[in-house]
């Protein structure tokens, strides 16, 4: 376990992963909301890109097969980051900070 939140944004949650790595699985919870079955807004993998450059040449990699950002479910991913679907519809945040953000 690299970290845990309560009550961030509405949220609770834990983050799984290596240490000092630049991602990690985080499994969220809102109180009072039911989650979906998957894949749903929630679902999320998170590839933390702490340089703006590499993260944007990211972004535009993505933008340029066809794939355009969506609205995080999680407002928090929106402030630093882009969201988008695969081909499953899972989430994947494409998030411009360091880890831990």
């Amino acid at each position: 376990m690299l970290a845990s939140f309560r009550d961030h944004d509405g949220f609770d949650g834990v983050m799984l992963g290596r240490a000092g790595a630049g991602y990690h699985l985080e499994f969220t919870r809102r109180p009072g909301h039911r989650a979906g079955g998957a894949p749903s807004g929630e679902h999320l993998l998170v590839f933390y890109l702490p340089d703006a450059e590499a993260w944007q040449a990211a972004v535009a990699r993505l933008e340029g097969l066809g794939h355009r950002p969506v609205p995080a479910e999680n407002p928090y991913w929106d402030r630093l980051g882009r969201t988008f679907t695969d081909p499953d519809g899972y989430r994947v945040v494409l998030q411009n900070a360091a880890w831990p953000a």
